[in-house]
């Protein structure tokens, strides 16, 4: 076993999106764990839009600041163990970073079931993606079969898992993305009735044409001017979710939002979603999710590279919004 760890820390602040070269990556001594510590080296490394937030220092979970190492959610496997309840070759689930190696206390370590599909399910489908998903629908704006539910961000990790959701609620399910490739993808395999690619199309054009009686649920991954659009177009009674703000994580600023009479007019209920706030449910949506995905009714939609050091250009690929689906790095794979 190699005595040395490897981290990739932020280098300097980025200038909107963000580049290779505002991340390091830094070699050190593997730490020596004492009574109650786990040793950890990480498997797969999940990368979300959040972390642009971070770094900007305008996220709930915290901060980022130059020459920290980068957070993120982790599958890991139990290297050394000084704790009775994790055996070495246990598969967890913790935040490990952006790290080959970490230490936790067995409170920061959530065991993977020996039976779990694949563990980097745990990370997309089946995990905090999927769980998101599944909290906006069946917690919070509860469709119904018949009504128009509308996602951006389709084929990404929470939006690949809401469409799929929505079309098995009966709803008619229309996605927005940002290539043709990914709207063939939103339809042919992630369960939606039409999928509008938003860089050459007339959005509101568009919605007008596929949402004749206005939208009864719109689940909002990114914010902006789409938001607005959106708004413009809600049925009465409707539910918007708000979930992320992509179009604002490279920006300095945020941007307004919709001018409240949009809402009031359609007698709209808007939810904030926090995933954070459903984790006591966790087990409840993995036993539907993994009742659905044995039976081949859930399906995932990973886009994976290999090595610690693909994570900085995968990161700013997925802020450019040229993701192929839910980013995920397998560290313990190397190019």
């Amino acid at each position: 076993m190699s005595n040395m760890m490897r981290r990739i820390e932020l280098a300097r602040l980025p200038a909107g999106i963000p580049v290779d070269e505002d991340f390091q990556l830094r070699g050190l001594p593997l730490p020596v764990i004492t009574e109650g510590q786990v040793l950890c080296t990480t498997q797969y490394l999940s990368l979300d839009p959040y972390m642009r937030s971070q770094i900007s220092g305008r996220h709930l979970s915290g901060e980022i600041g130059v020459g920290d190492t980068m957070r993120g959610e982790t599958i890991s496997q139990v290297l050394s163990s000084r704790d009775p309840g994790f055996a070495v070759g246990d598969l967890v689930r913790c935040f490990g970073g952006w790290c080959s190696h970490s230490v936790h206390r067995a409170s920061e370590l959530t065991l993977l079931p020996g039976d779990f599909p694949k563990p980097s399910l745990a990370l997309s489908t089946l995990g905090m993606p999927g769980l998101t998903a599944w909290a906006g629908l069946h917690c919070l704006a509860k469709p119904k079969a018949g009504e128009t539910v509308v996602i951006p961000a389709a084929t990404g990790g929470v939006g690949s898992v809401a469409g799929q959701l929505a079309r098995r609620a009966g709803c008619r399910v229309i996605g927005i993305a940002g290539s043709d490739d990914k709207c063939r993808t939103a339809v042919s395999e992630l369960g939606y009735h039409h999928c509008i690619n938003r860089r050459d199309s007339d959005l509101a054009a568009a919605l007008d044409t596929h949402c004749p009686s206005g939208i009864d649920v719109y689940f909002d991954l990114v914010g902006g001017d789409m938001l607005n659009i959106a708004s413009e177009r809600l049925a009465q009674g409707a539910r918007v979710l708000l979930c992320g703000l992509m179009a604002d994580y490279n920006s300095e600023s945020r941007s307004a939002g919709p001018p409240p009479g949009l809402w009031i007019r359609a007698r709209a209920t808007i939810f904030g979603l926090v995933v954070y706030d459903f984790e006591s449910r966790r087990e409840e949506f993995l036993r539907e999710a993994l009742t659905l995905y044995s039976q081949g009714a859930l399906h995932s939609n990973e886009d994976i590279s290999l090595g610690l050091e693909t994570a900085p250009a995968a990161f700013c690929r997925l802020m450019r919004g040229e993701n192929t689906g839910k980013v995920i790095i397998a560290v313990a794979e190397e190019r």
